[in-house]
């Protein structure tokens, strides 16, 4: 099967197996604030990713592209609604274009489309040095995200077999790219052993991917003439990761995504420890149901909708709201309390 019909059926799949909302973050509650002391207005969404400045805390995840027309016209998409709403933008894996480039088109439209912003490129940890500068290069990319996705390639048909020798590749490209390196799960979630190897190796940005959103095992299974089933629930769910690792991270900056579709999830996400939050399920099915416009309208309620939150919660910036009391709860209470969390600090804080 070639790559670019590969690309398509994952973005079908995705659409057909869903979001299960398996987050942890109906666990994770807010302490209500009756004098919060803030004004709408007065509210900054302003957020930092290592060196980089945002304007907003949510970005557009890594979805696609590499698959001909399609993907080029869903990328070119994503890229028009990005320059409008002032979100960062990720594209998928590069490595189809790297290895075709009849494929990079698909990917370059991101950066026409968006001049000014601020792009992610994308590639596997399979990758070598100079295929992360041609990465960056081709759509002149601010960072490059690299991937995680040891279960989804166990259950890809085609997929890689051998996962030796990932963590000194991407040491040696964290130390010798340009742009700053954020290492990415696919869906499974990190823990704070993998966040461990990570800063041994110099990385300073992660973001979780956590389990609860979309599940590329049932998407790959979805092409499998053998379904392997006990890699469908596998995974630590996003709440979680996004603690786990928070509470563990030194200086490294905590990114969050794996099947956050709401206001309410992106800001528990922050309120975990995360700096920014992905989207891209959630918004990918906006586009695709409805059109260009929809999305810039749902970007724009998401920003709207996280303003009066932190209104509520008397957090007028990103780093206060980092600082509200949680209450947490349930499964994530009961999994963060087994792996040495405490998870009386998110209790007992408060906005100063």
């Amino acid at each position: 099967m070639s790559r670019a019909k590969r690309k398509w059926d994952h973005i079908q799949n995705a659409l057909s197996t869903g979001q299960k909302s398996l987050t942890g973050f109906q666990d994770v509650t807010f302490i209500h604030q009756s004098l919060p002391d803030t004004s709408l207005d007065h509210i900054s969404l302003a957020s930092e990713i290592g060196e980089l400045l945002l304007s907003s805390p949510i970005f557009i995840n890594a979805m696609t592209g590499g698959g001909g027309e399609k993907t080029y016209q869903i990328n070119r998409d994503l890229a028009i609604a990005a320059r409008e709403t002032g979100v960062s933008i990720a594209v998928g894996s590069q490595m189809s274009a790297l290895k075709d480039q009849n494929e990079a088109e698909s990917y370059r439209v991101v950066r026409k489309e968006n001049p000014n912003g601020i792009l992610f490129a994308n590639l596997g940890s399979e990758a070598t040095l100079d295929q992360a500068k041609a990465a960056v290069d081709m759509i002149e990319a601010n960072a490059l995200q690299i991937h995680l996705n040891v279960v989804q390639e166990l259950v890809m048909p085609e997929g890689d077999r051998d996962f030796t020798g990932a963590l000194k590749r991407i040491e040696n490209i964290v130390h010798n790219l340009e742009v700053p390196v954020i290492v990415k799960e696919v869906g499974f979630g990190i823990s704070k052993e993998t966040i461990w190897k990570l800063k041994e190796a110099g990385v300073a940005i992660v973001d979780v991917g956590g389990f609860g959103g979309t599940n590329f095992s049932r998407i790959e299974n979805e092409r499998r003439q053998r379904h392997i089933p006990f890699f469908d629930s596998w995974g630590i769910p996003t709440a979680v990761s996004i603690a786990e690792t928070s509470a563990h991270k030194g200086n490294i900056t905590i990114l969050a995504s794996g099947g956050i579709q709401t206001s309410t999830e992106a800001a528990k996400s922050i309120a975990l420890g995360a700096n920014a939050v992905g989207m891209a399920g959630a918004l990918l099915k906006v586009l695709i149901k409805g059109d260009l416009e929809n999305l810039i309208d749902e970007i724009g309620l998401l920003h709207q909708e996280l303003k009066m939150i932190m209104t509520a919660l008397g957090a007028k910036t990103i780093k206060q709201l980092q600082q509200t009391p949680l209450l947490l709860s349930g499964d994530v209470h009961h999994w963060l309390q087994q792996r040495g969390v405490n998870t009386e600090i998110y209790s007992q804080r408060s906005i100063k």
